[in-house]
């Protein structure tokens, strides 16, 4: 009976007992099986691997062992130290998918502010007229807003500005400009890197609700905020793309990274390449899932 079935299935689940980093699911013949972790929870409790690896909490350490098929284990809680082949290495300045959301959210709530109800002897304002209000004020006549020019806009109201808690203010301006920059990929749909007006309200509507974008590697699908290693840098999956530091390696920098024979040095061109790589999968990933959406 099916309740017999689903008893035994709950049952042979719970004897799998999974590994850190596994979960329980049902493979398409009706077995449970154990699988990777799909995605941790965001909580940051930073922990030192025994690869010399930094993670963001325990989960995500314990993945990590299972995506790679390796044995690691904690070190110590706590950023590593001293080992300099990836932890020492600070992430690339991003723009997540919540910084851009929250980005466009501040930005609609500024602008519905200034919607205006008819009265009795002036006309009022409507959420689109005000969104034609300020593309005119920003646009330079070519009918376009690209990103210089909605990053005048974004900065025209305080409260728009802030999108992070972080106190280094060149950061938090190059986050703003990184953040503008993923508003407009949203909505470009002839992909020019600038919105006309269709695109700009499109983008901007309220009721739009914003796809989340994965990167893809090596036939897997990564959340955003994810991290891999490319030889001595740390690339972080950002609004569907991967983001990587631009560090040359130095053979010298760690006996680690000796022993993982990644002591040739990387030159900038080669960097470029490698990730034009990662982004060039991505593309293709999701032009085969749209084909197949298509069929």
């Amino acid at each position: 009976s099916l309740s017999l079935s689903l008893s035994l299935s709950l049952f042979l689940s719970l004897s799998l007992s999974p590994s850190s980093g596994r979960e329980c699911a049902v493979a398409e013949k009706g077995e449970p099986t154990c699988l990777c972790m799909e995605q941790c929870k965001p909580h940051k409790r930073s922990v030192c691997g025994s690869n010399g690896k930094t993670y963001r909490n325990h989960c995500e350490l314990h993945r990590d062992a299972c995506l790679t098929g390796l044995k690691i284990q904690v070190a110590y809680n706590g950023p590593c130290e001293g080992l300099c082949v990836f932890s020492c290495v600070a992430a690339p300045v991003v723009c997540y998918l919540d910084d851009r959301n929250e980005l466009r959210r501040r930005l609609i709530e500024w602008l519905q502010t200034e919607v205006t109800p008819n009265g009795w002897f002036i006309k009022g304002s409507n959420f689109s007229n005000v969104l034609l209000k300020y593309f005119q004020s920003y646009d330079n006549g070519d009918g376009q807003l690209d990103s210089t020019e909605l990053l005048r806009l974004v900065q025209h109201n305080d409260t728009a500005i802030n999108i992070s808690s972080s106190a280094d203010r060149e950061n938090d301006q190059l986050l703003r400009s990184l953040c503008v920059d993923a508003l407009i990929d949203l909505s470009d749909e002839n992909a020019d890197w600038k919105l006309d007006f269709d695109e700009f309200l499109s983008c901007l509507k309220p009721g739009f609700n914003p796809p989340e974008k994965k990167c893809a590697l090596e036939d897997e699908t990564y959340e955003d905020g994810a991290e891999t290693q490319m030889n001595c840098n740390r690339c972080v999956c950002a609004c569907g793309n991967w983001v990587c530091t631009a560090v040359a390696c130095d053979e010298k920098l760690s006996a680690l990274e000796e022993a993982e024979d990644a002591d040739r040095e990387t030159t900038e061109e080669e960097w470029t390449r490698r990730v034009a790589e990662l982004n060039k999968h991505q593309e293709t990933v999701e032009k085969i899932k749209g084909s197949t959406k298509e069929v």
